[in-house]
């Protein structure tokens, strides 16, 4: 919250101002109140009170002025607070590799970003509504109270420490239940995630009632953390109040005996009343923001957690002149690459060293799990390699400007994904300056002009969030036509034709091969039809290069790819 309030010293000194003066003005009151009644209303003089209530009416009205006024920017600040934290957030959490994603999770990251950064919103707003008008008001309230009396000040010895000890056992109850009620937030964002991502799978599959008990499951341990942070809540303020009761009761037994013995007079006692309500209603305010500490302390160590993890592929710090080596046709090659996720015994990818260069097309196949994706992964940067090196034109991709290195990468990823806008808005993803003619261009590269043009407003026709109204194929077309509209020096096709029929696969490799004629194409595939007539043909097994060459040469000397191209014949003359 330091970091992040610095901007608005100006705004944070005028709240400070204004709750001091409002708090002082509270503080006279009384005072004047208890002149009233042993000046005015006793001695019969109505000049006095109407003069003494004037004054009243000026203080008064000058506490609300100065309550409003800090009010109004108090809300200001910790809703700019709110903002900027978000933003942050955002900035960190876009930085982060396919590492980092993983190990948060995105219903963890999206509540930290969300419900997380309210709560901490939300204890500024109070922090700033009460942090002068609190200390102000219990010290002031005592000086003033011991300025009536002295003798029945004495109360205050035993109330004060009462309701402390009472606040700090109930408050460090609160911390521990809190950080059990974000936690089950998250379960809960996370299987509602889940379900609705994989609504049509639980459909298939008939697995409505063991979703309902799912979700069932996270929502009840979520309502029973709750019950008990709730009833914590509910417990202080009874118990705050019957302190509260029970010194006023106190004050009016011994302060009646005060004014019997002629000690004290009535307005004096009407004051240290007052005094008495202001120091405990300082003491329930207070009360109420501890209550809200644990949990927004426990939400800020969770967003804290976020802005502290660093990305583990960071940008160069000095990045290379893109002029000079990036200036070239989009050679791409892999030395000795290893990669090993984080505490894995075993790397996914061992010593892999090819080269792929503009002008030919590249294969990547294998088993399931073989590390083809992994390997695409590692030129856009989407994590780096923990070994070995990923170069193109003969320069380290981490030695790149990321968005020099990136504008020469287009990536279909093995699940396509469109963002919720339109078909044009997606194709221009990546190229925002396209015109309609090379965005009709790269949908029949791409084989899909002609669902595009028979949707209702073409290119300007809806897409929902994940492309939810298009085919799986439909989806796999738009994102290949995507990253033709971007043209880069560099094709990254990661399983992008498992969708289609081989028709139109057929017809979209035979466009797509006079299109991308001078630029490098790495194609990831589990058909063989797909790759048969690529140029270099590249064997996955268990993470290794077991084989290199066209599909006659691995034919004949490569066991793996044989066995993957046989399997394939004999299931197709099954069907």
């Amino acid at each position: 919250m330091r970091a992040y309030l610095r901007p608005h010293t100006r705004p944070i000194a005028a709240i400070v101002a204004l709750q001091f003066i409002q708090t002082l003005a509270t503080l006279y009151l009384p005072t004047l109140n208890a002149d009233i009644i042993d000046n005015g209303v006793v001695k019969g003089d109505t000049d006095y009170i109407l003069r003494v209530g004037g004054v009243m009416l000026a203080v008064t009205l000058l506490q609300m002025v100065c309550a409003i006024g800090a009010v109004y920017f108090s809300a200001r600040t910790a809703m700019a607070l709110g903002r900027d934290v978000r933003a942050a957030v955002f900035d960190r959490v876009q930085s982060f590799s396919a590492r980092e994603l993983g190990h948060f999770g995105a219903p963890s990251l999206i509540t930290r970003t969300t419900n997380d950064v309210q709560q901490v919103q939300t204890l500024c707003l109070m922090t700033f509504t009460l942090m002068v008008t609190v200390p102000i008001m219990c010290v002031g309230g005592i000086v003033m109270a011991l300025n009536q009396d002295v003798p029945l000040s004495a109360l205050l010895l035993v109330i004060v420490p009462v309701l402390g000890v009472i606040v700090t056992l109930v408050v460090r109850r609160m911390r521990l239940a809190f950080r059990g009620v974000q936690k089950s937030v998250d379960r809960v964002n996370r299987v509602l995630r889940e379900q609705i991502a994989g609504i049509r799978v639980i459909r298939a599959f008939v697995r409505d009632a063991y979703e309902r008990e799912r979700f069932a499951g996270a929502n009840t341990e979520l309502m029973n953390v709750s019950l008990r942070a709730g009833r914590l809540m509910s417990l202080l303020f009874p118990l705050v109040l019957l302190v509260v009761n029970v010194s006023s009761v106190a004050v009016v037994w011994f302060g009646g005996q005060r004014i019997d013995d002629g000690g004290m007079q009535i307005g004096a006692l009407t004051a240290f009343l007052s005094y008495l309500m202001q120091i405990l209603t300082a003491v329930m305010m207070g009360t109420f923001m501890l209550m809200m500490i644990p949990r927004a302390e426990v939400c800020a160590e969770r967003v804290q957690e976020v802005l502290d993890t660093e990305s583990s592929v960071v940008p160069p710090a000095r990045p290379v002149d893109p002029v000079t080596p990036l200036d070239q046709r989009g050679e791409l090659e892999l030395r000795g690459v290893e990669f090993r996720y984080p505490g894995a015994e075993e790397p996914v990818l061992r010593d892999i060293s090819l080269t792929a260069r503009p002008g030919r097309t590249t294969a990547l196949i294998g088993s399931t799990g073989s590390g083809k994706s992994t390997l695409i992964g590692l030129v856009p940067r989407l994590f780096d390699a923990t070994g070995g090196s990923v170069l193109i034109d003969g320069q380290d991709v981490r030695d790149l400007d990321p968005e020099q290195a990136g504008s020469r990468v287009g990536l279909v990823p093995q699940k396509p994904y469109l963002f919720s806008g339109t078909v044009a808005s997606n194709l221009r993803y990546g190229n925002p300056d396209a015109t309609d003619e090379q965005l009709w261009h790269a949908l029949e590269v791409a084989q899909a002009r002609e669902f595009v043009a028979a949707l209702d407003g073409g290119l300007d026709a809806p897409i929902a969030q994940g492309g939810g109204n298009v085919s799986g194929g439909q989806r796999q077309r738009l994102a290949i036509a995507r990253a033709l509209v971007r043209a880069p020096r560099i094709y990254l096709f990661d399983d992008s034709f498992s969708a289609l029929d081989y028709a139109t696969d057929a017809r979209l490799r035979a466009a797509l091969a006079r299109e991308v004629a001078d630029a490098t194409v790495i194609i990831v595939a589990q058909r063989v039809s797909t790759i048969r007539d690529a140029d270099q043909i590249v064997v996955l097994d268990e993470g290794r290069v077991v084989g290199t060459g066209t599909h006659t040469e691995l034919m004949a000397s490569n066991e793996t790819y044989r066995e993957i191209v046989l399997s394939q014949l004999t299931e197709q003359e099954a069907a």
